[in-house]
């Protein structure tokens, strides 16, 4: 394997170190995985860096990599070292050292050509599943231990189950990627076998918080995962670890479309767990794969690409494989489009890998031939450069470099002479991904063409504290963008807590947008903003309100203006939201009935109750006088409407 004279005129100062240290070992390695040496130690440094710190691989690796596959005996091999540990630091440092030698193995193989992109993808995968599975069963043994054995009421051990989502589930992990997880089991009660038993939630969250801190934690030697559990019910403020019945009960009355998304490649970890997995996926398939055709599932994905979009252009994401026009995340949004669509119906678009999906979307005759072929040529041609671009330096990456001497590199690896050569080829892959994206998904239709795009993005983007302040201090001119920024946040996470339904949290969607342009027009935004969000969040699980502000701009502009000039007019509207109706009319809301006329007033409204219906008539007189109160101009409400 030849490299350019670019990259063999100035030797790297960690290969000759190498070289230096380990000559004689490499001697007596084989002549072409010698000549291999300085090729892949050129174009990775994770290699390179890696055979300097690890002496025991270099005398391991040419047996590894005569080894056409290793993925069938990683959990075998690795609980086998973790017997051994005696303590947490020593199976830290044992499972960062089985993750890095495995990498280098799949490195090897990918900068060399030896193998297709679906049998790396395929090792990444089950590396990623033996770590966490047997991570899990060490931990599980020593939480037992100390605390009893976690059983249901008939006395039967209950076991954590891990839910590994994404590319994970999918089997199709990159080669330097986050893990995202979610943690349950199957029922509720208590540990057995301790002299003081605690809760199996207790048990299965102490549990749950060790398998992340033994994959995530940076050590001397490194850290095998990034663990991210975002995607579990309620996000980062749920519990880390719930019941089937609990998430049962969360998917049926609150899953959002997202996580319909989501849950498409949902995977158990450990072969073991399948049957009692079975029982999970039963209950949760309803939820993921409608019976009928499913059309509104394509408006979801929009928005959700609209979202990926913004974060693109807010941090200046050029030349990003995954996220950009034609990207990787296009082809998984094409892919699974189909998958919520039809899914219900179709069991063959119920598979959790991506070419699997794309072959039974050509067999179903969804797409044509041409562009099915198209989509997976490109996603082949995408992942693998996503993968080389990642394994050259560990990092987690999908922009492609702007250095002469990276790029060079990569695209060496990538079987190129030049650089420009793989610009071309990745731009044509992007352009027909990205035509069949926009003739079948297309842009988000928003509902307002009068509501700028940035108020979209602060509802859209309120998990990302530096997106919002960004927002807050470019486009709405704001100061104290960060307090402002998680008022909004904050607000956006209570609600995560509250049973809205899908008719809430659509309609919920179209709303903010529409109230942050009516805020944030208001010379006194800092005032309204506290008042409005508060009072939104009384009212939000009654959807007949929400709705009445989304239809009606005349009421939600009133609505704005009242509460940023008054505290008092914002709490009497959470309390009594009723009083809303009023401000549909902004004509009759600032002509109030004359002092003298209250009694002549009330007494008519009175008149149309019934006499011995006295609950009726105090809950009547009431909300007469709110509204009165409501009528009057601040300076009057604040004297006269204090009780």
């Amino acid at each position: 394997m030849q490299l350019p004279a670019q990259l063999t005129t100035q030797v790297d100062p960690h290969l000759s170190q190498l070289l230096e240290q380990h000559q004689a070992t490499f001697d007596a390695w084989p002549e072409d995985l010698q000549s291999q040496l300085s090729y892949v130690c050129t174009l990775s440094q994770f290699v390179c860096e890696t055979l300097q710190r690890d002496e025991a691989l270099v005398d391991q690796l040419p047996s590894m990599l005569a080894q056409e596959e290793r993925c069938q005996s990683y959990r075998e091999r690795l609980a086998a070292l973790l017997a051994d540990c005696s303590d947490e630091m020593s199976s830290h440092r044992v499972l960062r050292q089985f993750r890095n030698r495995e990498m280098v193995y799949i490195a090897w193989r990918d900068f060399t050509q030896s193998w297709p992109l679906e049998e790396s993808l395929a090792h990444l995968s089950c590396l990623a599943e033996a770590m966490i599975f047997e991570t899990y069963q060490w931990q599980y043994q020593i939480c037992c231990n100390e605390w009893g054995t976690p059983c249901n009421e008939q006395g039967e051990a209950q076991p954590m189950l891990i839910i590994g989502m994404g590319k994970l589930g999918g089997g199709e992990l990159n080669f330097s990627s986050d893990i995202d997880l979610i943690f349950t089991y199957p029922e509720n009660g208590e540990t057995q076998g301790a002299r003081r038993s605690i809760a199996n939630a207790q048990f299965f969250t102490r549990l749950g918080q060790r398998v992340i801190k033994a994959l995530d934690q940076q050590t001397f030697d490194g850290f095998c995962y990034r663990v991210d559990m975002r995607l579990r019910p309620f996000g980062e403020s749920g519990p880390l670890v719930m019941s089937y019945a609990a998430l049962e009960d969360y998917y049926q009355e609150q899953g959002r479309d997202w996580e319909r998304y989501a849950m498409i490649k949902a995977r158990v970890m450990g072969r073991e767990m399948y049957p009692e997995y079975q029982e999970l996926r039963q209950m949760l398939r309803p939820f993921v794969f409608r019976r009928y055709i499913d059309f509104s599932a394509v408006q979801s994905l929009r928005r959700m690409k609209s979202m990926i979009s913004s974060e693109v252009r807010r941090r200046g994401l050029s030349n990003n494989i995954k996220l950009g026009a034609g990207g990787i995340r296009e082809i998984e949004f094409i892919a699974q489009v189909f998958q919520l669509i039809r899914g219900g119906r179709e069991p063959s678009l119920r598979q959790r890998g991506l070419l699997e999906t794309l072959e039974a979307i050509d067999e179903l005759h969804l797409l044509d031939k041409q562009e099915v072929q198209n989509l997976s040529d490109a996603y082949k041609y995408l992942r693998r450069l996503e993968n080389l671009l990642q394994a050259m330096a560990d990092k987690q990456t999908q922009t492609l470099p702007d250095n002469d001497i990276e790029q060079l590199k990569l695209a060496v690896a990538m079987g190129y002479q030049e650089w420009t050569e793989l610009v071309v080829d990745t731009q044509t892959h992007m352009k027909a991904v990205h035509a069949v994206f926009d003739q079948l998904i297309g842009q988000e239709e928003e509902e307002s063409t009068s509501v700028a795009k940035h108020f979209h993005e602060l509802w859209d983007m309120a998990h990302k504290q530096d997106v919002i302040e960004d927002v807050l201090e470019k486009d709405v001119h704001l100061n104290d963008v960060e307090v402002h920024a998680q008022t909004i946040i904050q607000f956006k996470q209570d609600l995560a807590k509250k049973t809205l339904g899908p008719r809430g949290r659509e309609v919920l969607n179209r709303l903010m947008p529409k109230i942050f342009q009516a805020l944030f027009t208001n010379k006194d935004a800092q005032f309204g903003l506290s008042r409005v969000l508060h009072l939104l969040h009384k009212i939000v699980t009654r959807t007949t309100y929400l709705e009445l502000l989304d239809e009606h701009q005349a009421a939600l502009t009133q609505l704005v203006r009242l509460c940023t000039a008054s505290p008092m007019i914002s709490e009497q509207l959470g309390r009594y939201p009723i009083l809303l109706d009023e401000l549909i009319d902004p004509q009759q809301l600032y002509n109030p009935v004359p002092l003298e006329s209250y009694k002549t007033e009330l007494r008519d409204f009175l008149a149309r109750i019934p006499e011995d219906d006295m609950e009726q008539q105090m809950e009547r007189s009431g909300s007469s006088s709110r509204s009165v109160c409501l009528e009057l101009p601040p300076p009057i409400s604040q004297k006269y409407c204090q009780s």
